[in-house]
């Protein structure tokens, strides 16, 4: 017998019912890593496969031996063709535990969609317009196993978002259940004193971004001082620069959190130092 569903009120044939039965619709039982592609082929990739494994193994979801970043870069290569994307592009994997079943699973398999659209800029651009922010107190995020993956349970960074553009802000950032400042809505923070750079610690609840690796490396490798510490907000309205790091934008800068405004000088030398790397 054919499985009939209900979609928007309409009785319509489940002509693909994993669609509507998959536990990452269901349940938000899975991972994800948003990639970025720069000339054709896409950046980091080790390090997305290795945390999206990771995150996987923390959910107890089973990775199969074909995903590995050989298979991948060569499905890469394969969608960015057909989708004519032969510079600049953005793209999701994510990967979830497969089957059906109620909470408990009727297996612990594992499946994954990559998708992927084109971005202009085949480049890492400064934003000329420095962001506005401020805190999100309405929901903090907790501190476990999984707060350092990109999970498909997306609830405190989709009402952070929300607050966001309904108080007319760039960004919100998202508190920890001891007050530290840890991220925005997308993003990794660093902010930027006597030339040093801070950034709170995945220890606070943090996503272990892989820009946000890749930022410290950088810093490092150029004699730029980092420490990882945990942000209270007042740490914020004494510092000289703040940036938000994610891997699609790479770095944007932070003109305003509350009354402070702050300079862009650290922000210009680092990703110009981050497209010489990617370049």
């Amino acid at each position: 017998m054919k499985k009939h569903i209900s979609f928007n009120g309409d009785i319509i044939e489940s002509f693909d019912s994993n669609l509507y039965t998959n536990r990452a619709f269901k349940f938000g039982d899975g991972v994800f890593e948003s990639i970025r592609i720069l000339n054709g082929k896409p950046l980091f990739l080790d390090h997305h496969i290795n945390r999206l494994i990771a995150g996987a193994n923390a959910m107890k979801i089973e990775v199969s031996p074909k995903i590995s970043e050989s298979s991948i870069r060569k499905i890469f290569a394969e969608l960015c063709h057909i989708n004519k994307i032969n510079e600049s592009g953005r793209a999701r994997l994510t990967f979830f535990r497969a089957g059906e079943g109620a909470y408990q699973p009727t297996t612990n398999e594992g499946s994954y969609v990559i998708e992927m659209i084109p971005i202009e800029k085949n480049s890492f651009d400064l934003n000329s317009e420095g962001l506005i922010v401020d805190t999100f107190k309405l929901m903090q995020k907790s501190l476990d196993q999984f707060s350092k993956f990109k999970t498909l349970n997306s609830l405190l960074y989709v009402q952070a978002a929300i607050y966001a553009k309904e108080n007319s802000l760039h960004d919100s950032l998202i508190l920890n259940r001891d007050g530290n400042i840890i991220e925005s809505s997308k993003s990794n923070i660093f902010i930027v004193s006597n030339g040093v750079l801070y950034t709170p610690p995945l220890e606070d609840g943090c996503v272990g971004g892989v820009m946000r690796m890749n930022i410290i490396n950088i810093a490092i490798d150029n004699n730029v001082k980092v420490y990882e510490c945990s942000l209270k907000p007042q740490n914020l309205l004494i510092a000289d620069e703040v940036f938000l790091t994610n891997t699609i934008k790479g770095l944007e800068w932070v003109r305003g959190f509350q009354n402070k405004r702050y300079f862009n000088d650290i922000s210009k030398k680092i990703i110009t130092l981050l497209n010489n790397k990617c370049g």
